[in-house]
């Protein structure tokens, strides 16, 4: 099920970030008070000729740099490389073909990805048509022309990128097995947790942040039932780079969290929650998961009877674009409460695909309806007509109104709270889809 991941990549200022924003559209300014929705996102979901993928921009390459940043970003654009599946490399016509290009080619060619050169900066053929066929030499197949600032030649270069693409991309949709993707910073345990539920150290442990290279699938079988348990890589992080690190980490984040059922955001309760553990979770709720927030090393804190309520408190006002998510305080050291995981893990997924009739939800809704009038605006009122549930992971409804503009965001979590006060839904995000009907229609 999950989507295929296309990487742009190239030396610096050849016109990556332009291509980004074109290929991805406006909602890429799009900003939201959700964190994980900024305007700098680095990641964006596409769609092409029904073809649905995850796009990724990267640091600019230089070979042989030995400034600490650029080196740092030329690692990291090699991990974006290894997570793609298909690979937009981009050079620039007006600069010609330089000593980067083919060393940045060299390293594409190690990778053994599909890659589609693309040449840009072409705004005219007639000027520069000549000069694009000096990008053969780099060896990399048939050069593309385009340019991302006119918006020239992008419908061509994505036909070749989706061209790429397994026509059995839902191959793992026939894997009915959990699916758990293990979430947050380095060195917060993830890795100790799986070793403690499978009782062996089988992915490699140190107290060095991003001691784990790679995301690593374990399958873990508890109570008979085999659990697939996605545990994405650390970052080995250094100050000076602290940033351009967080945005790779965030790749291998969403990469996960897309092949996932529940995400378990892990936090470490010494350092408390912080910034990027926010903006985590709020990747997992975008993409409509089921969230359960696990605070790990919870044996280090030191208690009393009231620890746990404050520090509950203190979560859920950070994360309170997620109230649904379950907690959990865990020690991946001792093995306190991990028993516990598997419970919540099968609670979350049963509430990720629970159904609600009909006409039951259509009970709700007109009490809801009762017990607080809808908005009005100059007059008109809201008025809801029908609800009804059409899809599960995330449980999604639709509902018939006679003005969307009238129907504001908080009547709309005023009507899923009172489905969750009657269903619970623990766990799980809701979706709403507003569809407007006319009265004549009724």
């Amino acid at each position: 099920m999950s989507k295929p991941v296309v990487a742009i990549v190239g030396r610096p200022n050849v016109g990556k970030s332009t291509l980004f924003n074109v290929l991805a559209g406006e909602s890429i300014s799009i900003v939201k008070d959700t964190p994980g929705v900024t305007r700098d996102r680095i990641y964006a979901d596409c769609t092409w000729l029904d073809r649905n993928f995850t796009l990724i921009d990267t640091g600019g390459i230089e070979p042989d740099s030995k400034d600490i940043i650029l080196s740092q970003m030329r690692e990291q654009a090699e991990i974006a490389i290894q997570t793609a599946d298909v690979i937009v490399f981009i050079v620039d016509v007006r600069q010609g073909m330089v000593d980067a290009d083919t060393k940045v080619a060299d390293i594409l060619r190690k990778s053994r990805k599909p890659v589609v050169l693309a040449v840009n900066k072409v705004d005219s053929m007639q000027k520069f048509g000549n000069d694009v066929y000096e990008f053969y030499n780099l060896g990399m197949g048939d050069p593309l022309p385009v340019s991302a600032a006119s918006r020239l030649g992008v419908g061509d270069l994505l036909d070749e990128v989706v061209k790429h693409f397994q026509p059995d991309a839902g191959t793992e949709e026939e894997d009915e097995r959990p699916r758990i993707a293990l979430v947050g910073k380095p060195n917060v345990g993830k890795s100790s947790i799986i070793n403690k539920l499978l009782g062996e150290n089988r992915v490699i442990v140190s107290d060095i942040a991003g001691t784990t290279r790679d995301a690593v699938d374990t399958e873990i079988v508890h109570n008979g039932t085999e659990y697939v348990f996605i545990d994405t890589a650390g970052l080995r992080r250094k100050n000076k780079i602290k940033e351009e690190l967080e945005r790779y980490s965030i790749i291998r984040t969403v990469t996960a969290v897309e092949r996932a059922d529940v995400v378990v955001v892990v936090i470490d309760a010494t350092e408390g929650i912080t910034e990027q553990d926010a903006k985590i979770a709020g990747i997992a709720h975008e993409r409509g998961k089921g969230i359960i927030v696990a605070v790990n090393k919870w044996d280090a804190i030191v208690k009393n009877d009231k620890t746990i309520y404050e520090y509950t408190k203190k979560l859920k006002d950070i994360l309170s674009f997620i109230p649904y998510a379950e907690f959990l305080f865990i020690s991946a050291e001792t093995g306190q409460r991990l028993g516990k995981l598997f419970e919540l893990i099968d609670v979350v997924r049963e509430n990720q695909t629970l159904r609600v009739s009909t006409g039951v939800l259509n009970e709700i809704m007109t009490e809801a309806v009762a017990m607080q009038q809808p908005p009005s605006d100059k007059g008109k009122r809201l008025k809801l007509y029908y609800i009804t549930q059409v899809a599960v992971k995330p449980p999604t409804f639709v509902v018939f109104v006679n003005d969307k503009e009238l129907m504001h965001f908080s009547y709309t979590r005023y009507l899923e709270n009172q489905i969750r006060n009657a269903f619970g839904f623990r766990g799980t995000s809701l979706k709403f889809i507003i569809r407007e009907r006319k009265e004549k229609e009724q």
